[in-house]
């Protein structure tokens, strides 16, 4: 039985997180959120004072990275993430993880460690893979491939107002200069960078909403996916 794959990457902001999980619900697929898991371990490692140790202190990164204590619980209202037994479904989505998870990110020891973790997630009837390099590195035989991108200025907006949703203090100024250095250190780092798979979909979302690209997706997928 072949179980479908399906890949969203793009960069921060871009809403490829919001418009993966509409997608598996759409198809009733699996979802995998790998930005969480990098988030996860980017939190784990700063919680051990380990995040700016990891060059002097690999071996217990990786050992970190293997044996995450992570749980993913689907409720009415979506995905709750748990980091050890801990519910840190909002805090991992601030900027300040998002920094953790970049500098992660760019460890290569750390991303393979994390690589069967993300390929466990295959299972029937399909998946849908949210991330950076989910098309280029995890997934590459994944039968619709989709790279979701945007301005910087309009996902540093959109950013503002998820953040200002979840009760939180945010200036447009800095999330901006966040996003931008982010990208930078996504698409120039060595080991998987940051760029859309050679036979991916692009769809830029700048100017058009987010049903417009839900449609958009779903029609790509349904001539992929039989």
């Amino acid at each position: 039985m072949t179980v479908h794959i399906i890949t969203i990457d793009g960069p921060s902001g871009s809403g490829k997180g919001t418009l993966a999980a509409k997608i598996a619900a759409h198809y009733d697929f699996n979802l995998l959120d790998s930005g969480a898991l990098y988030r996860l371990l980017g939190l784990s490692l700063f919680q051990q004072d380990l995040l700016d140790q990891i060059d002097s202190k690999l071996e217990q990164c990786i050992d970190c990275a293997v044996n995450l204590d992570i749980e993913f619980k689907s409720t009415e209202t979506g995905i709750l993430i748990y980091l050890d037994g801990v519910d840190v479904t909002n805090t991992i989505r601030t900027e300040q993880v998002g920094e953790y998870a970049s500098k992660v990110a760019t460890v290569p020891e750390l991303r393979k460690a994390l690589f069967e973790r993300q390929r466990a997630f295959i299972q029937a009837p399909g998946l849908v893979a949210d991330g950076r390099d989910m098309a280029t590195s995890i997934f590459p035989e994944a039968q619709a491939k989709i790279y979701l991108t945007a301005s910087a200025e309009s996902r540093a907006e959109r950013r503002v107002k998820q953040l200002q949703g979840m009760g939180l203090d945010a200036k447009i100024s800095d999330i901006l200069s966040n996003i931008q250095a982010r990208d930078k250190r996504d698409m120039e780092r060595t080991v998987a960078p940051l760029k859309p798979a050679e036979d991916a979909y692009i769809i830029d979302s700048s100017t058009i909403g987010i049903n417009e690209v839900f449609q958009l997706m779903v029609d790509y997928i349904n001539s992929r996916v039989k």
